[in-house]
């Protein structure tokens, strides 16, 4: 979203729009509170990023590190293309999960490879909504939430939907 030039995300903020969500729909969770949170992110090695990258990289990181967000990085493959962070986001969250330490997971992606992550969770007692942004990229293509992924789950939140609304606002 922020490498696309549509602005940056402020995470408290966007926190507190999924807390007031959540509110809205399970209303014994009237205390609901973010508790985790992770940004899973292949990363160039330093001498295949540029200078901007490696600069928007460090900004990014720090904006989250003050948000209390757990940065969990994995290099980008000799290809130049993310390897491992589904299956690392998958591991990480599933093993949350089975923890007994959530009662709803907020997954913020549109990839239709999490629906077995979405189905385990499901199957052991954690509620799942799937979280997204639509946007047009740079190229004209829309961004892209996979549907067999929100029917999967129990709730979807376009977030383009909540930004303006009064009810979600903290």
């Amino acid at each position: 979203f922020w490498s696309k030039n549509y602005g940056w995300l402020s995470f408290p903020e966007f926190h507190r729009l999924l807390e007031n969500y959540i509110k809205t729909k399970e209303p014994e969770y009237f205390d609901y509170k973010v508790v985790y949170s992770a940004w899973f992110q292949g990363l160039y090695k330093e001498t295949d990023a540029s200078e901007k990258n490696l600069r928007d990289d460090r900004r990014k990181h720090l904006d989250q590190l003050h948000a209390g967000v757990e940065i969990k990085n994995v290099p980008m493959s000799e290809s130049k293309k993310e390897k491992g962070i589904d299956v690392y986001m998958a591991v990480e969250t599933l093993q949350i999960g089975l923890d007994n330490k959530i009662d709803i997971a907020v997954l913020v992606t549109g990839d239709g490879d999490f629906v077995p992550l979405v189905r385990a969770l499901m199957k052991n007692g954690v509620k799942v909504a799937i979280t997204y942004f639509k946007y047009e990229e740079p190229d004209g293509n829309d961004s892209f939430v996979n549907p067999r992924l929100i029917n999967s789950a129990n709730y979807s939140i376009n977030v383009n939907d909540l930004e303006n609304n009064r009810d979600f606002k903290s």
